[in-house]
């Protein structure tokens, strides 16, 4: 039984994760706006989801094929802002799912000590 605990919510753990390790990245993008030759940084999030078993550190590259100022910095806070706007809406319904599987877990305990 507690091996089974252990391993339930896995998935969403390792989803929020990365959602939380995004929003690092997206905070010191928006922090760094204004500092010259900065490079955006950001994760590929499907591809680091689909690939990530179990690794708590996920790859972080330059984000490419974005417009850069006369210093070279290319932060583009309308797509912090989005990705901001967006990484808190996914932690949020990974919070709801995760909260539901706890309270079917919890279910399933209390009607099998009334048994």
């Amino acid at each position: 039984m507690a091996v089974m605990l252990q391993n339930v919510g896995a998935g969403i753990e390792r989803y929020m994760s990365l959602l939380s390790a995004r929003q690092k990245l997206v905070a010191s993008n928006i922090a760094n706006a204004d500092t010259p030759g900065y490079k955006t940084k950001d994760i590929d999030f499907q591809s680091e989801l689909e690939n990530q078993m179990g690794a708590l550190n996920p790859n972080v590259v330059e984000v490419s094929d974005l417009k850069a100022k006369s210093d070279g910095n290319n932060v583009s806070m309308d797509r912090e802002a989005r990705l901001l706007a967006e990484n808190a809406l996914k932690f949020a319904v990974a919070t709801n799912l995760a909260r539901s599987e706890l309270q079917t877990i919890r279910s399933a305990i209390e009607e099998g000590k009334s048994s």
